[in-house]
């Protein structure tokens, strides 16, 4: 039975079967992404969204989603094109676009500050194959690319596209396993390891999301900003943090908004540590 090598989990796929993100499949004795092409969401957004603060400030950028996530975040934004019940029906409904025409898409939105492609929503990497083939399109079309991820993916993965990407925004959840692990198994380890490389190769920026009685604790942010300034000196620039407020959504309502004080405490916890530390969804 085939394995995919895609992330931590190393699925075995029957042929016709499906991996845990819903988007790798078996076809003919070979793991394939059946997600290729389909675009579940696009829009222009304007590139602080994503988030970047640091990155092109004050451009817009194509943004477009598939469907498919490694991971099972119960308070997840974009439930419905990630892991929901529907997330099938995108393959026998959606439409897949070739990389040549979300190129052409984004060149035509020049003349509305469109700076290039974000791959976002869903999480990309588990297409990561249409990631690779649209970037490179739109490196040699004179356009800039942005990935919204995880970073739940081997370096495998990782070197299949770095040299195509020009920024990232990458999830660091928590800094401990027992926390990931609710996550339905993410992997910490594997999370740090992406992000290592990433800083090497382009622009980084990574966003936590402070959960109440989760992940919200001083010590942990001590530890997540200490780890980053050792990345920082061994990159030689600054990896900008976002630190975001929690709203109580999708399968994680059983808890109040995280204050507003408790992120701009945090906040200032990093920067004991960090230059650029951003509070988010206050």
């Amino acid at each position: 039975m085939p394995l995919c090598d895609l992330c931590f989990r190393h699925c075995r796929i029957e042929e016709g079967e499906r991996g845990f993100c819903l988007a790798r499949t078996c076809r003919n004795g070979k793991i394939t992404a059946s997600n290729y092409g389909i675009v579940t969401s696009a829009a222009l957004d304007p590139i602080e969204k994503k988030p970047l603060k640091k990155f092109r400030p004050g451009s817009r950028i194509l943004s477009i989603g598939s469907y498919g996530c490694n991971l099972r975040c119960p308070f997840c934004q974009n439930s419905e094109i990630s892991w929901s019940d529907s997330v099938l029906d995108f393959e026998k409904n959606g439409k897949a676009f070739r990389p040549e025409e979300i190129v052409e898409r984004a060149l035509e939105l020049k003349d509305r500050g469109n700076i290039g492609i974000a791959f976002t929503y869903n999480e990309p990497l588990v297409g990561y194959e249409f990631v690779r083939d649209t970037a490179r399109l739109s490196k040699e079309a004179g356009l800039e690319n942005v990935l919204v991820t995880n970073g739940c993916a081997g370096l495998n993965v990782l070197n299949e596209i770095i040299g195509f990407i020009d920024a990232m925004n990458i999830d660091l959840k928590a800094f401990t396993n027992r926390f990931y692990k609710k996550l339905a198994g993410g992997d910490l380890g594997m999370v740090k390891s992406f992000i290592e490389k990433s800083v090497e190769k382009c622009h980084v920026e990574l966003t936590t999301l402070i959960i109440p009685d989760e992940n919200d604790g001083e010590d942990e942010m001590r530890d997540i900003s200490l780890w980053i300034s050792s990345l920082e000196e061994k990159c030689g620039k600054n990896i900008p943090l976002h630190i975001t407020r929690f709203f109580p959504h999708f399968k994680m309502t059983d808890r109040e908004p995280t204050p507003s004080s408790k992120i701009f405490s945090l906040v200032e916890v990093a920067k004991e540590k960090l230059e650029f530390v951003f509070p988010g969804n206050i």
